[in-house]
């Protein structure tokens, strides 16, 4: 199949190979009804740019920061991992991506650090979020300077954030709960649910979506209060241990985010025979899978956001179009038998 180019389209629309040019780059100069007529031409020969060649023409570089947090977690060690890999693979697209480590669940980190890198943030910042109105003025204060900003795995909707870059954590927290539906049989009984913290809107959203169903389908199932347990083993199997203990009718479980490890350490110790749901695909959950301890882990690509976040920060530093199909960020449930 040929190409079109460029050419093809000036031909069509009755311009010249400049003035699609500036069109392409959003320049200045163009009038509306030349515009609108360039644009009409590129849809009727479905005209694709060629944008690495655009970026190599204008010999344009971009600095894109991600901030994560630091800490014990598998999935944001694998975050972590993804962008180091991010950082060698879009280097042929001249794009530098710098990674600074915060503390989990500290917004005056996070504002620290846009604060001390000042104009090294560089063009874009792909920001795993705390729900704080820190973080709020940090995120709007960025877009004051025409930095790019998407938040990257959790959300801070109300602020000046362009796109956020996750899963749909409401139909996470809803999986979850027709997972576990399906898994307990008890005519009744208690369901305990572990998050990492309600400063984090994902692990809020999933709790949302988690009780819409069980709520709505599970009448003879009770969701207790959840246990915050800051992301930290050592804290989820104190707190879990202890609500077990307490509550010798759990007969299930949803772990929402953070401290899986101290969720599997707590069951072994516990009396009840739970069906239990999770989230980070780790040695320590594929093990429980195996042995049976959990039923399903919920999983979200960790390679395909952070490379999501690095397509969508360069689009919008261009102002070219987003591919929404191949930036959709999908849940995928594991099993024993279908563990990769």
């Amino acid at each position: 199949m040929v190409r079109v180019t460029a050419q093809d389209v000036a031909d069509a629309a009755g311009v010249s190979l400049a003035t699609v040019d500036r069109v392409l780059n959003n320049r200045k100069g163009v009038r509306e009804s030349t515009v609108e007529r360039v644009m009409r031409a590129m849809e009727q020969l479905n005209f694709e740019r060629d944008q690495a060649a655009a970026t190599l023409a204008r010999r344009r570089n971009y600095r894109f920061t991600f901030m994560v947090p630091s800490g014990e977690t598998a999935f944001f060690a694998d975050i972590r991992a993804e962008i180091e890999s991010a950082r060698a693979h879009f280097t042929k697209d001249r794009i530098e991506i710098n990674m600074i480590m915060v503390p989990p669940l500290d917004p005056n980190a996070i504002a620290q650090e846009v604060e001390r890198l000042g104009a090294d943030i560089g063009d874009g910042v792909a920001l795993v979020a705390v729900e704080s109105q820190i973080v709020r003025d940090t995120i709007n204060d960025l877009r004051a300077r025409g930095i790019h900003v998407v938040t990257f795995i959790s959300d801070v909707p109300t602020s000046g954030r362009e796109r956020f870059v996750g899963i749909d954590n409401v139909a996470a927290g809803r999986v979850a709960a027709s997972l576990l539906k399906r898994f307990v049989h008890a005519p009744e009984g208690e369901i305990a649910v572990v998050a990492g913290s309600g400063t984090l809107r994902d692990h809020v959203e999933r709790r949302m979506g988690f009780e819409q169903v069980m709520r709505a389908e599970c009448p003879h199932l009770s969701v207790l209060p959840w246990i915050e347990g800051e992301e930290l083993a050592e804290v989820v199997e104190s707190k879990l241990t202890s609500l077990l203990t307490e509550n010798p009718n759990v007969v299930g479980l949803y772990s929402i985010g953070g401290g899986t490890r101290g969720v599997i350490d707590a069951l072994q110790g516990a009396s009840q025979n739970l069906r239990v749901v999770t989230t980070e695909l780790s040695a320590h959950t594929r093990a429980a899978l195996i042995s049976g301890r959990i039923d399903a882990v919920l999983v979200q690509d960790p390679s395909h956001e952070v490379r999501s976040a690095v397509r969508i920060l360069k689009a919008l530093t261009d102002g070219t179009q987003i591919n929404e199909k191949q930036e959709r960020i999908r849940i995928e449930i594991f099993v024993r038998d279908n563990l990769p």
